[in-house]
């Protein structure tokens, strides 16, 4: 028998040929979702900076009159935004498993959401709340017992959203729901753990707020302007229209800004005083040495080429230099997050809320990391260390041997007869 010579495709013992199996996984097109062009190369980027520019003004304009309407509708805003954030993070995990939906589990965020909420704005709030019913009895009874029992409303829930999470466990996607389960936990420790700064800086003092958070929106604005005029120079990887002339004109023109607004908002009453209640009246305050003017003169040649021999400087502009300084130089990395954390799941931004921004999280991603800074560097460097009673009595039981105790004991004896003595 003649051997058939044509050539014919290989085939198993089962009659099918086998082909390579091709990987499910979706190479990102990273041109697509982050652009690797840079802004000064970019053709199209006039029209992108004017519907930029026009999202700017109407978000800086709203931030303003919230701004001047007080500290209840600033936390107002706040708690708004985290709302937005958490829709958009978890739309984000929604999308990722779109082919894995579980019925009840969007409500079951939500759930954690919200609860969390209560405990930490019931923590902050609680002291303030009271102060502002203290003149009707019935609802500060109210008020009292709902402070009191916070913890155990906000645990039960909490519980309540645990054991529902239990009981909706499904078999062969126990991996896929204990993820979300911990990235609803996560969101909550970033957004609530970070954002409960914010909002006990804003009742320090709005300015605490505002500054900071000022700083962040001119940082942006100019590294987005030096970049698109003169940016040559990648500054990273994460994040490929940044550039290193964009990232140093702003750290520059922020630290500038950071110690010329301290100067104009430091002399602001309703800017500096600290609201102790929830009403939304004008404030009257002793603004503290750190807002009030100290002069320094001028001295040698430069009091040769200015008019003025001395210069008027707020105390608070030396702080300021290092909430400048943060702001241009560690709180963009968290921006440089937020672009890794975007090309993780391949999009471009968490969201379209705002016209040429992306979502509110674009936004937040650096203003948060802000707000931790502010808070601490507030309580660290600024507020006073205030020592109470209970707390010497304390370090004197530790620290004092019994025949010191008894010296202090006789001692504090003849200063207070004294003090009688004088006031007789």
């Amino acid at each position: 028998m003649q051997k058939d010579t044509s050539t014919t495709a290989p085939s198993t013992t089962s009659g099918r040929v086998r082909h390579r199996k091709r990987s499910n996984e979706v190479i990102p097109e990273v041109s697509k979702a982050n652009g690797t062009q840079l802004l000064v190369n970019d053709k199209s980027k006039y029209k992108s900076m004017l519907i930029r520019a026009y999202s700017s003004v109407w978000m800086i304009g709203g931030f303003v009159l919230i701004i001047y309407m007080g500290h209840l509708y600033i936390t107002a805003m706040v708690v708004v935004i985290q709302i937005f954030m958490a829709r958009e993070l978890f739309n984000l995990l929604r999308r990722a498993h779109e082919d894995r939906q579980l019925p009840g589990f969007r409500l079951l965020n939500w759930h954690f959401f919200f609860t969390a909420m209560l405990f930490v704005y019931g923590r902050i709030l609680s002291q303030r709340l009271v102060n502002t019913v203290t003149s009707d009895m019935v609802l500060y009874r109210l008020v009292s017992n709902l402070i009191k029992y916070h913890m155990v409303i906000c645990y039960s829930l909490y519980i309540a959203g645990f054991m529902w999470f239990i009981l909706t466990l499904k078999k062969k996607m126990y991996k896929y729901q204990f993820g979300q389960y911990a990235w609803t936990h996560m969101i909550l420790i970033v957004v609530f753990g970070q954002s409960s700064f914010t909002v006990a800086s804003i009742f320090e003092g709005i300015f605490w707020f505002l500054l900071p958070a000022t700083l962040i929106v001119i940082n942006d604005i100019a590294a987005y302007i030096f970049g698109f005029f003169f940016g040559r120079t990648p500054l990273i990887k994460l994040s490929p229209k940044k550039t290193w002339e964009g990232f140093i004109g702003a750290s520059v023109t922020t630290i500038i800004s950071a110690f010329m607004l301290a100067n104009i908002m430091g002399r602001s009453q309703w800017l500096t005083c600290p609201r102790k209640d929830l009403s939304t009246g004008w404030l009257h305050c002793d603004p503290g040495p750190l807002f009030k003017p100290e002069s320094y003169p001028l001295q040698g040649w430069i009091s040769h080429w200015f008019a003025w021999k001395e210069i008027s400087i707020l105390p608070i502009q030396w702080h300021s230099l290092c909430l400048g300084l943060f702001a241009s130089i560690i709180a963009p990395f968290g921006g440089f997050f937020a672009s890794g954390f975007k090309r993780a799941f391949k999009i471009k931004d968490f969201g379209d809320s705002i016209p040429g921004h992306g979502g509110i999280t674009d936004r937040m991603d650096c203003q948060m990391v802000m707000a931790v800074f502010a808070y601490i560097y507030h309580q660290s460097f600024v507020v006073p260390q205030t020592l109470s009673v209970e707390m010497i009595l304390d370090q004197i039981l530790i620290n004092l041997t019994f025949d010191e105790q008894e010296a202090l004991y006789w001692r504090l004896g003849e200063i207070l007869q004294q003090g009688i003595t004088r006031k007789s």
